[in-house]
């Protein structure tokens, strides 16, 4: 009877010994089999992050790419409206600017003229507003030499009257607008065509023709009002018989 139970104990013994090993056995198979199925895991995730980066990668090119068309395309549509619809040139002169710069190269077709002299003869001959009237001057004057000009008004004084050299200078100056320097440039290009002495005597002569003077009266009067010199004045009296 001692035997049998010794025997027994010997048997569950053995069986709890079989036992172990195999919960030991399956906790290292599940243990192995959650370390893989970690594994496995972890690499699905990092093969999902990277196809959502690549993903987002091209739509981000794509999005770039349509940005960049549809930056070009307003370009390229204003490209050609600007070709189709061309600006419309203003006009170079209105209607009254161009009938005065007519009338001004008519004006000196006939006659002489200063720059503010031909403005002035716009205006008052002709009713054209200031501007009109400089306009039309302004679009001229390239084609137009004053300094000639100044000559032609200087001869044209001396065809029909007498004047000093002085006088004929005030006169272009005062009388037709040519600035110093033209009136000057006038007188000297005429000058040795022009006996000054002669023209002295003529105007002692339109005196004597108006009114009496003594001789020193007129001679006084073709000095301070002609402005002949002394030596100019005194002939011309010496001529007409004072």
């Amino acid at each position: 009877m001692g035997k049998l139970f010794k025997g027994c104990l010997t048997l569950i013994g053995a069986f709890v010994v079989i036992g172990v090993i195999i919960a030991m056995i399956s906790g290292d198979g599940d243990d192995t089999t959650s370390e893989s199925n970690s594994s496995d895991q972890e690499q699905t995730e990092t093969e999902e992050t990277e196809t959502n980066q690549t993903n987002e990668s091209s739509g981000d090119e794509s999005a770039n790419a349509d940005t960049e068309e549809t930056t070009e395309e307003p370009n390229e549509e204003s490209t050609d409206e600007s070709k189709e619809e061309p600006k419309e040139q203003e006009p170079e002169m209105t209607t009254a600017q161009e009938n005065a710069v007519q009338s001004a190269k008519s004006y000196l077709d006939f006659s002489a003229f200063s720059k503010d002299g031909l403005i002035e003869q716009l205006k008052i001959g002709d009713g054209y507003t200031q501007d009109q009237a400089e306009f039309a001057v302004n679009h001229i004057e390239d084609e137009v030499d004053w300094n000639e000009q100044a000559v032609k008004s200087a001869k044209s004084y001396l065809d029909f009257s007498a004047f000093s050299k002085d006088g004929l200078i005030e006169q272009l100056k005062v009388g037709d607008s040519y600035t110093q320097d033209q009136a000057e440039y006038a007188v000297n290009q005429i000058e040795d065509e022009v006996d000054w002495k002669e023209q002295a005597v003529k105007s002692a002569e339109s005196y004597l023709e108006l009114s009496s003077f003594s001789r020193s009266g007129l001679i006084e009067q073709l000095k301070v009002g002609d402005g002949f010199t002394d030596e100019q004045a005194e002939y011309a009296v010496d001529q007409v018989g004072l």
